[in-house]
């Protein structure tokens, strides 16, 4: 494994319990309250490659199959243009282009369209928000493009759609009710005629769900609970969300669950009810296996975070992996990493669909997924089953230990390991590559009882401001599990990848820097200061035949780095 040189950094203040939180589609023909401030000058229809989904194409690679920009000459490159949105929030949006026009949200769901030559502002929607009830910051992190529509999920549980020319609304659909603490920061993607989209919301004890809904009017199509009733039977042919009482993660690491308690508990009929506010997020943008037809998502932590003995069992489907077919929303198969969480280790980086090695050594259908635990998953896509986890990403100390109202060390922190940052895949060097969490905190435990729209932690985890905390730029080995270089950052990375067939990898950091390092070494090749934390996932798009990187610098509410409202686009001339 390379390593560069260690650079280590004490973060001064500590972060309240509410401040953590396959196939290319790259074509040149996809097909009431707030305000647009007009339409703006006409753009002509693309002909270049463009950017239509929130992770690149439906299987979430980020992977650009382009050359331009590439080892020899991204130290030549230059900001072309700026977009300040004049937001100050979490700017956490990665942007779509489409026919020349790149579109992009800020947060408290702003959305802008922007001529993706020039910069030029187009048209802007305001969204009026209808609720103050929010966890985790003013986040939004991108739209969906089908067609002449524009569509947002938006922090009060909403999903509406804009005329991709004019930004006017066209529709507005309830999704559930933010009072209760549902909430939308994830880009909806899209898949034929449907919607897809998840809910947020488990820190105020809310029962998660995947939603579709048709593309041409709103109307809701189906919706799957990540949290099952008592009498549903699961694929595994259990019933309700007891599961199997797992003493393991992935068979390997003890989770040091007291079995026989929960069992006695669960037996007392004291907690029937727990699986209505059970919790289940589905923080990130799923991902879509086109062939089979498949929604393939991650999920979060139960509810409440920290307080396990209120809800004895496995908590299904919680931090899970799962299979959801996207026509009739029946689940295919779920694969949960952690049972019983206590620590807030969401499923919450979004899949990644790719060829692997199976056990066989063939390459087959399989998805990746980094979790806050600081692994790398590999499965088979057709089962679920893990095929194999990487090495550790981060530093593992006192793993799995029970939260105490006195407070429990534990190493990775409640953020991570990966936190929501999406990674990258190049199939030409057959490695993935995520940016990554190395922070210890302290997990303290309380009983409390739910309240509707109030906060249902049950404790609180904190940093420990003497001790050291940083981040790293990881590169994975898909097929082996091998970590093959990292590179250290002076502080936690919460942002994402994009890796590019010029065997380069772009990440962005808290402190301002926007990097590009050699896929296959982790040399750093070049870094531009944005003067505002990189804490969105960058992209790319072409206009005019020329190859562009872009990325948003706002900074972050989760680690209070620093904010602002531009985005950045870059290219060689």
């Amino acid at each position: 494994m390379q390593t560069k040189p260690l650079m280590v950094v004490t973060i001064l203040s500590m972060l309240s319990a509410c401040q953590y939180v396959g196939d290319r589609f790259w074509n040149t023909d996809p097909t009431s309250e707030g305000a647009s401030s007009g339409a703006g000058p006409e753009v002509a229809k693309s002909t270049d490659l463009e950017w239509h989904y929130y992770g690149g194409d439906h299987g979430q690679t980020r992977f650009v199959d382009n050359d331009q920009i590439n080892t020899e000459n991204v130290a030549d490159l230059k900001l072309k243009w700026i977009h300040q949105s004049s937001i100050i929030g979490s700017y956490q949006a990665t942007p779509v282009v489409d026919d020349g026009v790149m579109y992009v949200t800020a947060p408290y769901n702003h959305v802008f369209a922007i001529d993706a030559s020039t910069g030029e502002e187009l048209w802007h929607y305001e969204h009026s928000l209808g609720t103050t009830v929010l966890c985790c910051g003013p986040n939004n992190r991108g739209v969906a493009v089908r067609g002449d529509l524009i569509y947002m999920a938006t922090l009060d549980a909403k999903l509406i759609a804009l005329d991709k020319l004019s930004g006017e609304l066209v529709w507005e659909t309830v999704i559930a009710d933010a009072e209760l603490g549902y909430s939308e920061t994830q880009a909806p993607t899209v898949f034929e005629d449907k919607i897809i989209v998840g809910i947020s919301g488990a820190e105020f004890g809310i029962r998660g769900f995947i939603d579709a809904y048709d593309a041409d009017t709103g109307d809701q199509l189906w919706r799957w609970h990540t949290i099952p009733a008592p009498d549903e039977i699961q694929p595994d042919g259990t019933a309700g969300w007891a599961g199997v009482f797992a003493e393991t993660a992935d068979g390997i690491n003890s989770l040091r669950r007291n079995i026989a308690e929960e069992k006695t508990a669960l037996a007392s009929g004291k907690f029937d009810d727990a699986w209505k506010i059970g919790g289940g997020s589905v923080w990130m943008t799923p991902s879509i296996d086109v062939d089979r037809g498949w929604v393939i998502a991650t999920t979060g932590n139960p509810s409440p975070d920290l307080d396990a003995s209120v809800r004895p069992g496995d908590n299904r489907w919680t931090n899970s992996l799962v299979a959801v077919d996207a026509r009739s929303g029946e689940m295919i198969w779920g694969y949960q990493y952690v049972p019983h969480d206590a620590w807030d280790f969401d499923a919450a980086s979004p899949p990644i669909l790719m060829q692997v090695e199976g056990q066989n050594g063939d390459l087959i259908d399989g998805v990746v997924h980094a979790g806050k635990t600081g692994w790398v998953y590999i499965h088979d896509r057709e089962t679920g089953e893990l095929i194999r986890r990487s090495e550790p990403l981060v530093r593992h100390e006192n793993l799995f230990g029970r939260p105490t109202p006195e407070g429990t060390r534990m190493l990775p922190g409640a953020n991570g390991g990966v936190g929501w940052s999406p990674g990258a895949f190049n199939p030409n060097t057959r490695m993935a590559y995520y940016a990554a969490i190395d922070q210890p905190m302290s997990f303290v435990s309380q009983t409390t009882e739910w309240e509707a729209g109030r906060l249902f932690l049950s404790g609180a985890f904190v940093a420990i401001p003497e001790e050291d905390q940083w981040g790293n730029v990881s590169a994975v080995n898909v097929d082996t599990g091998e970590i093959v270089w990292q590179t250290q950052t002076d502080q936690p990375l919460l942002s994402g990848a994009l890796t590019t067939a010029g065997g380069l990898v772009f990440v962005g950091e808290g402190n301002g820097l926007f990097k590009a390092f050699h896929a296959e070494t982790g040399e750093e090749l070049w870094q531009f200061q944005g003067g505002a934390g990189v804490n969105a996932a960058p992209m790319a798009f072409e206009v005019d035949g020329k190859l562009h990187i872009a990325v948003a610098a706002g900074g972050n509410f989760q680690f209070d780095y620093k904010r602002g409202n531009a985005l950045l686009v870059f290219s060689l001339n």
